[in-house]
């Protein structure tokens, strides 16, 4: 097979030498970007799934070589700054991914383009606070700022003066934020009922609550242990986290992603010891800590301990069903639900699992939506980006107006509401476990 035929192997990612200095080297990453980006011009496979890839082949179409040579350095960051890390062009399109000898990482090349370009302080002010999730959601959940900022997003003239100052797009979709968070609804406990152990899983749960679960929809969290105990599996909650880090990791802020491990480690990698299986709602956070950290630190026994007992929930009552120990009295049909699965969930390869287990209930339809919302947590607001989120968002919002269906919603919630700004606001989503406890009506 030749070079230029692709790769049928499965892809394999090598670890992140984000820890040496030549990983920050501006000559060597730009030489990089050029090979890269020339085997990118030479196919063009990816160019639906975001805005780096047009963003590239305009670039190259339009420079008067009309080659990667013809464009100029100072243009790549425009690919950069639009890559998300979505990591699908890796996972589901690029054919030179490894074990091919090309040895294609367009997301982690995009990675280490971001962390130069954050070393170097041109990262915008802006995009700090945005990322700094902790900071802003404790800030933000204290009951009169809840109350505030909540009301302050849904005024016109104050979303335009928030544009003009902080180039947070005024038409952006933008949470709320609760000032009840999902760790004062869930507490650290042992668990209350004997653990039911089935294939690979342990039968208890620890719940990561994930900054956004925690601060702006901690109703989705109180589904999930709803869900969960009905089906017999004790559920606790890490006694103290914090951001996952995947916010810093797509800023390029590595330091950051460091010490958010350091403290987040260490307290899942205990629970892991005394017997809890972990798991958390956003398809992100997943990620991030079944393969984003074990790539950055392949050397840490504790990353990987954590990496190995991390589930998707959908994924873990699938793995309980297949050994009979999910509970299928189901009360209440759903009807016809369009289903939009999250790239960071896709990218896990742990199959349609959440369209399996919505498919287990009677009369009830699931269709699919395999494509980017677009959103990405920061990428969406930005006033910069606001328009390409929408473009990437719109065939998906387009499926679920001409289908009418009962019910829509994301693993991903921030890409549900996403979906839900490009409808209108017609129609809320609803989180697939949200629709599963409704099912069983409870």
């Amino acid at each position: 097979m030749s070079e230029r035929e692709g790769n049928l192997e499965a892809p394999t990612r090598h670890p992140l030498d984000w820890q040496s200095e030549g990983f920050y080297e501006e000559q060597s990453l730009f030489k990089e970007m050029e090979r890269v980006f020339d085997i990118c011009h030479g196919c063009r496979r990816c160019v639906s799934l975001c805005q780096s890839f047009p963003t590239l082949f305009d670039l190259v179409d339009n420079s008067e070589s009309m080659e990667v040579d013809g464009v100029a350095k100072a243009d790549y960051w425009k690919v950069v700054d639009h890559c998300y890390l979505c990591d699908l062009c890796y996972m589901t399109k690029c054919p030179y991914v490894p074990p091919h000898p090309w040895n294609l990482d367009f997301p982690h090349l995009m990675l280490r383009a971001k962390a130069v370009k954050f070393r170097k302080g041109e990262t915008k002010l802006r995009d700090r606070i945005l990322t700094s999730t902790d900071a802003v959601g404790s800030l933000a959940g204290i009951p009169v700022v809840a109350q505030t900022v909540n009301a302050v997003n849904k005024i016109g003239f104050a979303r335009k003066a928030l544009e003009a100052v902080g180039g947070i797009h005024h038409e952006a979709w933008l949470p709320e934020f609760s000032s009840h968070p999902l760790r004062g609804r869930l507490t650290p406990s042992a668990a209350s009922a004997a653990a039911r152990p089935a294939g690979e899983t342990r039968g208890k749960v620890a719940l990561f609550a994930t900054c956004y679960m925690n601060r702006n929809e901690p109703e989705i969290g109180e589904d999930f242990a709803a869900v969960f105990g009905l089906n017999g599996i004790p559920v606790t909650i890490a006694e103290k986290e914090r951001c996952c880090g995947m916010p810093k990791l797509e800023l390029g802020d590595l330091e950051s992603v460091r010490r958010a491990k350091e403290e987040n480690i260490p307290v899942l990698a205990r629970l892991v010891e005394e017997g809890w299986d972990l798991t958390a709602l956003i398809p992100s956070c997943v990620l991030m800590f079944k393969q984003e950290l074990p790539l950055m630190f392949p050397d840490d026994q504790d990353v990987m301990k954590v990496k190995n007992a991390f589930y998707d929930p959908f994924e873990y009552l699938m793995l309980r069903h297949r050994e009979g120990l999910f509970n299928t009295n189901f009360r209440h049909p759903l009807g016809k639900v369009l289903y939009h699965a999250a790239c960071h969930q896709r990218v896990q390869n742990v199959g349609r699992k959440t369209q399996e287990v919505l498919g287990l209930i009677p009369d009830t339809t699931i269709e699919i939506i395999e494509r980017c919302s677009g959103h990405d947590g920061t990428y969406a607001v930005k006033k910069e980006f606001h328009e390409s989120a929408m473009k990437i968002v719109r065939p998906v919002a387009n499926r679920i107006r001409e289908a009418e269906p009962d019910h829509y919603g994301s693993d991903c919630a921030m890409a549900g509401h996403h979906i839900e700004n490009a409808l209108g606001r017609e129609k809320s989503p609803e989180h697939p476990i949200t629709l599963l406890r409704k099912a069983y009506g409870i």
